[in-house]
Parts: C-alpha cells; sequence; structure tokens
C-alpha cells in the first residue's frame, strides 16, 4: 500500500441525522473509488462500515468506524458516525482527529434534530462543514418545496454562507445529474452504474439560466473580503476558475462558505464528483491550525505548547478510539500528529507513563486490517493489541511530551441493575463490560454500596440494551436487566433535639453510652456536617467520634425507605459517660438511637433527582411535546426555534423519563432525539412520596408479618 503524505490526505467525519444514508454513502464511495468490487449494503452487512453485528440488526449505526478510498492521487480517510441521538457523542468524538465534516441530509426530510447537533459539534470544534443533501433518488426528494425551499431553510438556519456549489438535474425519470457551477459543467449518470458520470459541457436548457445566476451568487460570495479577488471581479465580471477553486478551497477551510451538493448514494449517482470534490476543496492536515497541547501533568496556567502538523517535527499520535474485538484483542485507533511513524517502532504512552510497541502497523478498511510501512502526519492508522494505551491517551517519542484533551463524553442519563444469570456468567461479567467500557467512555458500571447490586448506567433504554447484546453475543456472559432504579435521597426539613441512650447490663462489664443531639438541615447539596458542643467533660472526647460513626451508618441505610440521609447538620452538646461500662461500640449505637429520635421530629421527606432535559423536534410536535412534559411534571424552562426545529429546555423528575426515549419516538414519528443530565434534587412531592414510600415498605411488612 502507498505511503501518502500529509498534503495528499483528506480526513473526513460523515455526520447527520439516522437513517440519512451515512453508512450506504461511504459504501458507494469506496465502490465508486474502486475499493470494493461491489457496493456494500447496509441490510445484508456488506457495507464495509456496518461490519458490527448488533449494529446491523437494529439498523442504526452506534459507534465509530473508519474506512479509506484512494483516488487520483490522494487517500481519503472516512470516519462513519451514529446518527442515532442517544449515540451522538461518538459523532463528537468523531470531530477531533478530522479537518472537515460531510453533513448529510436526507432529502425527504430535510434538517432534523441530530442534524443540527451535529452541525453545533462541528462548529464547536472550528471543523469545515460541507452539506449534502443525499437520497436526492426518491420520488418525495426535496420535500415538494424544491431546490429554492431547501436552500432558504439551511440559510434560515446557518447563514447565507450556505451555497450550493451544484444543481440537482431531475426530470420525469427523476435525479440523474448535477450541474458543477464552478466549471459550469454537467455531470449525468446511470442510476445504479458504477459512480462514474458523462461529463457534458452543455448544461440542460432547463436549468441554464439559473445555474448562470447561481454561479454568479457563487462567485461573488468567495470574492467577499478578499480585495484582490473583488478588483478581479469588478473588472472582468467573474473569477477564472483556476483562480476561483483556489479562493473556495480557501474559504471553505477558513468556514466562510458551507457548500451545498447533492447525491444519491443508494443509486450510485454524483458520487465521483463528490471524491473530486473532497480532493480539491477540503483542506489537508497540514493546512489545519498547529495544535495546542501542555506537558502532561502540567498546570492549568501552564504555557500551551504548539504542534504543527507535519512530518519534520517529533514523533507523535493521539489515540480517538479504541475497539475491542473477541478475536483480534484490542485495536487502538490513533491519528499521527507529527512526525512518521514506522512498522514496530517502540513510542512513550505520556499520559501513562509507559512504552508501547507498534507491531502490525494498519489502516482499517471498516474491519479489515490493510497493514502499511509507514504512516505521516496527518493519517490516521490503528494497531493491535497495546498493553495500556486507551482513548485520550498521547504517544510519541521520549523527550518530547505532549498532549491535547479530547472532549469528554456526557454523563450517562439512564441506570439498570443488571444480574448475571449464573455463577459463571458473574466471573465473566466484569472483564467483559470493561472492553466494553474501552471502546464507550459513555458506560459506567459500579456495584451500588445500598443494595449490592450492579449497576450500567448508559445514554438510554437502547443504549443499554445494546451493551447487555454484546456481552451475551461477544464474551458469552448473560444478564438480566432489572428496571432501572431512581436514586432517591432523603433529607429533614425542620430542626430538633434528641437523647440517645445504650444501657445494657449483663454480668461483667456492661455496655453505656448516652449523647444529646441537635439535628438541622443544611441547603441542598450542602451534604452532613458534624459539630462537637460538649463541655466540661460530659462525654470524654475520644467517644465524639463513635457518635459521628453511628449518626453517618446509620444515616446511609436512610429513616424513610432505606434512601441515605443528606443535608442536614448534627451538633452533640451533651450527655453522660460511665467510668467502667463507657467503651467507643456503647456510643456509637447511642448516636444511632438519637438520630433515629431526631428523625421523628425534623419532618423528613424524601429527594428525587430532577433532569435537565433538551428535546428537539419539527415545529408541528412543539404542542404535543409540552402537554406531554406538563404530565410528567415537568416545568418548561424555555423555547427556541431553529429553521422548522423547535428546541424545548425543561426539568423533570428523573422518575418520570425512564422510558422516555420510547414514547418520543411514538409523539415524533421518530423525528424528536433529547439528551438529558441529572441538574438537581428536589423534594418528592407527598402524593409522588406515599407511593415510592408504600412500594418500600411493603418488603419490610411481609417480612415482620
Amino acid at each position: 500500500m502507498k505511503s501518502y503524505q500529509g498534503s495528499e490526505i483528506r480526513n473526513v467525519a460523515v455526520v447527520g441525522h439516522a437513517h440519512c444514508g451515512k453508512t450506504t454513502l461511504i459504501a458507494a464511495l469506496l465502490h465508486a473509488a474502486k475499493m470494493t468490487p461491489t457496493q456494500g449494503r447496509v441490510e445484508d452487512g456488506t457495507a464495509a462500515t456496518a461490519y458490527d453485528e448488533e449494529e446491523v440488526a437494529r439498523g442504526i449505526t452506534m459507534q465509530n468506524a473508519v474506512a479509506f478510498a484512494e483516488w487520483q492521487g490522494i487517500k481519503i480517510n472516512l470516519v462513519d458516525t451514529p446518527g442515532f441521538h442517544m449515540f451522538t457523542h461518538e459523532a463528537r468524538a468523531a470531530l477531533f482527529p478530522v479537518e472537515s465534516a460531510i453533513v448529510v441530509i436526507n432529502a425527504q426530510s430535510g434538517v432534523e434534530p441530530v442534524t443540527e447537533r451535529v452541525w453545533r459539534y462541528a462548529e464547536e470544534a472550528n471543523v469545515p462543514r460541507i452539506v449534502l443533501v443525499n437520497q436526492m433518488d426518491h420520488p418525495k426528494a426535496g420535500g415538494g418545496g424544491g431546490l429554492s425551499a431547501l436552500m432558504d431553510d439551511l440559510n434560515d438556519r446557518w447563514g447565507r454562507n450556505c451555497v450550493p456549489v451544484q444543481l440537482p438535474i431531475s426530470d420525469a425519470q427523476g435525479f440523474h445529474g448535477v450541474v458543477d457551477l464552478v466549471t459550469m459543467e454537467a455531470y449525468t449518470y446511470t442510476p445504479g452504474g458504477d459512480g462514474r458520470g458523462k461529463v457534458s459541457a452543455e448544461i440542460p436548457a432547463s436549468l441554464a439560466a439559473d445555474a448562470k445566476a447561481r454561479h454568479e451568487a457563487l462567485v461573488e460570495l468567495v470574492a467577499e473580503g478578499k480585495d484582490e479577488l473583488m478588483e478581479e471581479y469588478f473588472e472582468k465580471g467573474t473569477i477564472p476558475e483556476d483562480h476561483l477553486i483556489a479562493a473556495l478551497h480557501e474559504a471553505i477551510r477558513e468556514d466562510r462558505i458551507f457548500p451545498v451538493l447533492f447525491s444519491s448514494g443508494l443509486s450510485n449517482m454524483a458520487l465521483d464528483h463528490l471524491l473530486d470534490f473532497l480532493k480539491a476543496y477540503t483542506p489537508a492536515p497540514t493546512e489545519r491550525t498547529p495544535l495546542a497541547g501542555k506537558a502532561p501533568g502540567a498546570a492549568a496556567d501552564a504555557p500551551a505548547i504548539v504542534r504543527k502538523i507535519d512530518d519534520s517535527g517529533p514523533t507523535g499520535a493521539i489515540v480517538f478510539k479504541t475497539m475491542s474485538d473477541p478475536f483480534a484483542g484490542r485495536i487502538t485507533f490513533f491519528k499521527v500528529i507529527s512526525g512518521v511513524i514506522k512498522n514496530d517502532a517502540t513510542l512513550e504512552n505520556y499520559t501513562r507513563r509507559g512504552q508501547e510497541k507498534l507491531s502490525h502497523l494498519s489502516i482499517m478498511q471498516g474491519r479489515k486490517a490493510v497493514e502499511v510501512a509507514e504512516l505521516h502526519a496527518g493519517d490516521l492508522g490503528a494497531v493491535g493489541k497495546l498493553r495500556d494505551t486507551l482513548t485520550g491517551d498521547t504517544l510519541g517519542q521520549k523527550g518530547a511530551d505532549f498532549q491535547v484533551d479530547m472532549a469528554a463524553p456526557p454523563e450517562p442519563a439512564m441506570t439498570y441493575a443488571i444480574e448475571p444469570k449464573s455463577r459463571a456468567d458473574e466471573d465473566k461479567l466484569a472483564p467483559a463490560i470493561h472492553k466494553l467500557m474501552e471502546e464507550d467512555l459513555l458506560i459506567r458500571f459500579y456495584r451500588d454500596p445500598q443494595t449490592n447490586e450492579f449497576l450500567i448506567a448508559g445514554a438510554g433504554q437502547p443504549h443499554i440494551e445494546a451493551i447487555v447484546s454484546r456481552l451475551k453475543k461477544r464474551y458469552h456472559a448473560e444478564v438480566t436487566l432489572k428496571a432501572p432504579k431512581v436514586p432517591y435521597l432523603e433529607t429533614i426539613r425542620a430542626k430538633a433535639e434528641a437523647h440517645g441512650r445504650h444501657k445494657k447490663q449483663s454480668g461483667g462489664h456492661g455496655q453505656f453510652g448516652d449523647c444529646k443531639i441537635r439535628m438541622e438541615p443544611q441547603p441542598r447539596g450542602a451534604g452532613f456536617e458534624f459539630a462537637n458542643e460538649v463541655f466540661g467533660g460530659a462525654i470524654p472526647r475520644n467517644f465524639i467520634p463513635a457518635i459521628e460513626k453511628g449518626i453517618v451508618e446509620t444515616a446511609a441505610r436512610g429513616y424513610l425507605a432505606g434512601y441515605p440521609v443528606v443535608d442536614f447538620k448534627v451538633t452533640v452538646f451533651d450527655g453522660s459517660y460511665h467510668d467502667v461500662d463507657s467503651n467507643e461500640l456503647s456510643f456509637k449505637t447511642a448516636g444511632r438511637l438519637a438520630f433515629k429520635n431526631a428523625m421523628e421530629q425534623c419532618k423528613p421527606c424524601l429527594l428525587e433527582p430532577v433532569m435537565k432535559v433538551e428535546i428537539e423536534a419539527p415545529d408541528e410536535f412543539a404542542g404535543a411535546l409540552m402537554g406531554d412534559l406538563n404530565g410528567r411534571r415537568g416545568r418548561v424552562g424555555g423555547m427556541e426555534s431553529k429553521g422548522r426545529t423547535t428546541v424545548i429546555n425543561a426539568q423533570v423528575p428523573m422518575a418520570e423519563m425512564l422510558a422516555y426515549g420510547t414514547q418520543l419516538t411514538s409523539m415524533t414519528q421518530g423525528k424528536g432525539s433529547y439528551r438529558m443530565e441529572v441538574d438537581h434534587y428536589d423534594i418528592v412531592p407527598q402524593l409522588v412520596a406515599d407511593k415510592i414510600l408504600a412500594n418500600a415498605k411493603r418488603p419490610v411488612d411481609e417480612e415482620e408479618e
């Protein structure tokens, strides 16, 4: 395999809403570039980047995948990303190693909620964007409004800098070509062909006037802000083609223009032109702004280290993805940020302070690894079986420490309890989940100290169900999912004093502990505070910590329903002791009794987690969503309109959001998406609390009977 210089490489993320055709598009691009003998299909798992059996079964992309195409002397690395709202953290991570992004839009549906979200991610990451209107061969392409309506919508959302660089050619037989508004040539295709177009200088008469007007608008927009181009434009009435190509390349790189193109991945049309466009107009890694990082462990105010993507710099690479294969083991995906990495090189892991040997250096074509001798700065590579290296780590030559921080994934939104089906499954569970956690940084796995249950947290129910399925299929660890638990807490609303006295005499040394405490509420989130106001030796100082320990342990077990008691202050102010019978255990027991007695008077109540929720859906569903949120005890904080999409911000109790993903899909015909995170804890309304307490106490009542 040829070794490509940084200037000959294009790193492109393919992003967009679910079912806009991203994976099919990549499969078609690989076929058009003769990288695959046939065009892969998502439905049967033959698409290069749809190799995960769980993704094929569900019909959605759930994690990033990398493929490459060699095209006219350059190498194009393509990163396929999820479009389902629950997995957009993967799409966000995919923007780190690339220099441009293709934002794919379904020609039938237009801009959808996740499209808006990934656009914002690219904007935050300063990644140039290309808008690709895909599935143009569908009878309902354009949504009934045509190109003008689509462009008006794009301009409303993302500004006038969204400008077509192509016009679609459609007639009674449907979409079958594009007009290049830079070269003013027409490309026509045979549906289902090899993706290679027939070039003609003859633009269809029905499009000639529109093409001329849009060409002039494009030229004018490219020339804006560039004095030499404006002078040339005013002097000649246009800009020569070679100057226009160079200027458009620069405008795209600088985020001054977001070009709009048209294609059909399924029918294999306008894909060679898209590859040509990526070669001519998207920035190479060597054109990227130098990376700013720091030495590992450096102080926050330490000066930044700047590293240019160039072969002449010290060897360095950053890991942007880890994949765990049950047969090949751990596969580490990285981007070479400087220097040249050769096969069998030994690099230092700056993050974990160890050394790694990069044997069988490869580039990935989906699941297939293609071995290479070396990788230049800016290229994306992969290597298997590194010992300690994980996503986010930086590797490089010794003495050239440099670390760039990737964006942290969001916190999980939902937690389930999982129970191994057998002892053998229990032994496999922890190692298997930790391998999945290396792949997906959003997964959390831990044991609940209150219930001793294994808990798994993820972005939502489909995410967690996919994890459970992978555990079974990949690692043969079967588990049962239990209903998600809401992590309620308990607190107090009033101040009280209480007395705890423990006295036991059974021959020989007895037990005696006596304390008086004052308990009062603390502000929400303040936690527990303990104070000692005992004077005159009423309780020896060495017994005071035992009282605190007894209170802390009892508070952790709860008072109303077994949930931890939080946000309260205890002051021990008096008590008594016995010279012989008093000991730490006695005062620990006295502290427990005093706490329980105080809770009876302090107006205890339940606290519930309240989620910060952001919902995106087409405007026509806004009313129904608002009514539904009100029925979930939600408080709507605001609404924002973005083109034809409404964004609703609300605060809703977690207990009301456990199955929201499925219900949102039903309410919005699959066009809505949401994300949520814990915002704060609030008091549970009494009617709701009564039901929670009744359910919590029922097992205890049964035991007592």
